[in-house]
């Protein structure tokens, strides 16, 4: 992919997903293969990628997996062998963590560095390219002008986050899902400790926040700012969601790719990464699927309003309000239309999210204004009744009707092609020009007979030669060269098109490159020591930083060395900024007296308690605590056949 391209890369949890994926205008999808992704219950077999591989190159999208879990020493030989049958069927890129990778016979595959990677500057940018990187995903929490530092110093391919859920420590530095359960975030296993309500206590243990959410985050969303980001060096534009449904994928898809196609209008010195166009029988809506309210997260600034305290789950879309509640029904004022199966939310008197599931809804008369009254049915009146009054805002969080329209077939995906009939001396010729330059001939033998009727001779060769409809072309133009237009049986331009559309398909199969491997260069590690945060589990990761100028490369946290209070997250997102507690948001203000320090504030969640400490210099926040004696004695089943304690020792 030139830099000049725009990749528009989507989320597979399955090959059926990344299919429908590359339908509505994915240039590239990533999925997860049948072992070592980041996102456990994501896998998925060979032979489906495959199949995934085959449908997506017919339009020259690519196919990336992810194989971005750190590894024990054990699990180094089945993840080469691996690679190699990704590589056999036609997989164009890894995206990875470990190092440790680096070190074994891999086929000419291109690898791509994953977000657990953690690039926020250029110095590891620069660094990652060397080692053998072609395509950088940079951390979410980059600035503009971060992410343009990172664009003057490296070549390789920028790609960033611009819709789903977000991350709320720098991703590939979290540790806390380990230290409570067992289960590692850099193995695939996170227990999402993120989303939990918290108690937030201050230094003196006053409670400054109460059953909040503290470390949940809006989702992201970039839509407004895809413009700013190509200016900025992005080239990929990624959309987070291997566990989403197939709606999800759909409607995320569309969406961006009907930005990115308005952009690329706008500016002709940009080009799509893949072939075709879509049409969708639908109008691609971010908000109409599941999320968490928007962010844009910090990529204008950091901002105030990015967490989604109060609840971790979908808040949906006002619709309306409640006019009277009966003893297992409810009505409600709304202009829009309510479906059976609907579902709806609202906020408790202690600013919880009740859902509502519609079992019937009835529009029972008209209000004042226009607005219909609806008579609603809940699966559950005695549950979801419970704090209902009138006057209450109603949310509707699932549409069925909006879910019925993408579970069936909701966009086509066709590439131009430029047909040209002409005649040889025994009959016709086809030629087929398709709109990445790709050409295929087809001749025929057939009578040629002087048409009784000119016009409606050529009527007919148009009409036959454009019935591309069963395959992946639509017609550009149709030019019939011809001395006069002859009369030629239907069936005749039939198959001479399908011959011909058949020969173009071959050599779009042969025009097909894949994605080069790029070369490694000498090069030092940005330190000369890894602590914990290196993430090293195996001796192939540590002699990759050995052989990079590393002295010193401490153990990952999964092998238990570290069983002290340690950062077990570090984060951008800053919890007294946003409980507007922080230093700088009190200079100059009036009845603030002396200076606001950023003592620690303490997290408690029933019996876990975990120390929030601040690096005011850095602008971060670290989450700190330590192992529970659980998870220490159990000593994992990820370090029973692991080395740890040499990576100590000094090279």
């Amino acid at each position: 992919m030139q830099n000049h391209q725009l990749e528009l890369l989507a989320p597979a949890r399955n090959a059926d997903i990344g299919i429908e994926a590359v339908n509505h205008g994915a240039d590239a999808v990533y999925i997860g293969g049948p072992s070592f992704g980041a996102r456990g219950g994501a896998d998925n077999s060979v032979a489906d990628i495959a199949r995934l591989v085959k449908h997506a190159h017919r339009f020259n999208a690519r196919i990336f997996v992810t194989l971005n879990t750190i590894l024990r020493d054990d699990e180094l030989e089945p993840a080469r062998r691996l690679i190699w049958q990704m590589y056999d069927a036609g997989v164009d890129a890894l995206i990875i963590q470990d190092m440790g990778l680096l070190e074994l016979d891999l086929p000419p595959i291109q690898l791509h560095a994953s977000t657990q990677t953690d690039i926020r500057t250029p110095e590891k940018a620069r660094f990652l390219e060397a080692a053998g990187l072609s395509q950088l995903v940079l951390a979410r929490e980059l600035t503009l002008a971060q992410i343009q530092a990172i664009r003057a110093e490296t070549s390789a391919i920028l790609e960033f986050f611009i819709h789903g859920a977000l991350c709320v420590a720098y991703s590939g530095q979290c540790y806390i899902s380990h230290a409570h359960t067992g289960r590692s975030a850099n193995r695939g296993d996170c227990s999402q400790a993120c989303r939990l309500p918290y108690q937030v206590a201050d230094a003196q243990g006053r409670i400054v926040a109460h059953d909040k959410h503290v470390l949940s985050l809006k989702d992201n969303n970039q839509s407004d700012n895809l413009a700013a980001l190509i200016d900025a060096g992005i080239r990929s534009f990624k959309i987070e969601g291997r566990y989403k449904d197939m709606g999800y994928v759909k409607n995320i898809t569309a969406h961006y790719r009907t930005l990115l196609d308005d952009i690329l209008e706008q500016r002709p010195e940009l080009a799509r990464a893949s072939s075709g166009h879509c049409a969708f029988t639908f109008t691609p809506d971010p908000d109409l699927n599941f999320n968490r309210g928007s962010t844009d997260y910090f990529v204008q600034g950091r901002k105030l309003d990015i967490g989604a305290f109060d609840s971790p789950k979908n808040p949906g879309q006002p619709i309306g309000f409640v006019l009277n509640v009966g003893p297992d029904w409810v009505e409600i004022e709304t202009d829009a239309t309510l479906n059976n199966g609907d579902g709806l939310c609202y906020y408790d008197l202690h600013k919880e999210l009740v859902g509502m599931a519609i079992n019937t809804a009835v529009a029972v008369g008209k209000m004042k204004g226009g607005k219909q009254r609806w008579r609603v049915r809940p699966n559950d009146p005695v549950a979801e009744l419970q704090d209902l009054r009138t006057g209450i805002e109603v949310n509707r969080n699932r549409d069925m009707s909006w879910q019925r329209t993408l579970d069936k077939k909701s966009s086509e995906r066709r590439i131009g092609v430029w047909l040209n009939l002409g005649e040889t001396v025994e009959g016709l010729a086809l030629t087929l020009t398709d709109e990445d330059g790709n050409s295929a001939r087809a001749e025929t033998v057939v009578a040629k007979e002087i048409a009784k009727d000119a016009a409606r001779a050529e009527a007919s060769l148009r009409e036959n030669l454009g019935k591309l409809g069963a395959t992946l072309f639509q017609p550009i133009d149709i030019a019939l060269n011809l001395t006069q237009p002859w009369f030629v049986p239907a069936s005749a331009i039939n198959a001479l098109r399908r011959e011909a559309i058949e020969a173009l398909e071959a050599a779009r199969r042969n025009a097909f490159e894949r994605l080069p491997r790029a070369t490694p260069k000498p090069a030092m590690y940005l330190e000369d020591s890894l602590s914990y945060l290196g993430n090293v589990f195996n001796s192939r990761a540590r002699d990759f930083y050995a052989r990079h100028g590393v002295k010193l490369i401490a153990a990952a946290y999964e092998s238990h060395e570290e069983e002290g209070e340690v950062s077990l997250m570090i984060t951008k997102h800053c919890v007294r900024y946003s409980l507007s507690l922080c230093p700088k948001q009190t200079i100059g203000v009036t009845g603030v007296h002396g200076t606001v320090r950023a003592e620690p504030l303490s997290l408690i969640n029933g019996s876990e308690k975990l120390t929030l400490r601040f690096d005011c210099k850095a602008c971060e926040m670290h989450v700190v605590g330590k192992l529970k004696r659980g998870v220490i004695n159990q000593r994992a089943r990820d370090i029973e056949t692991t080395p740890i304690k040499f990576y100590r020792t000094r090279h």
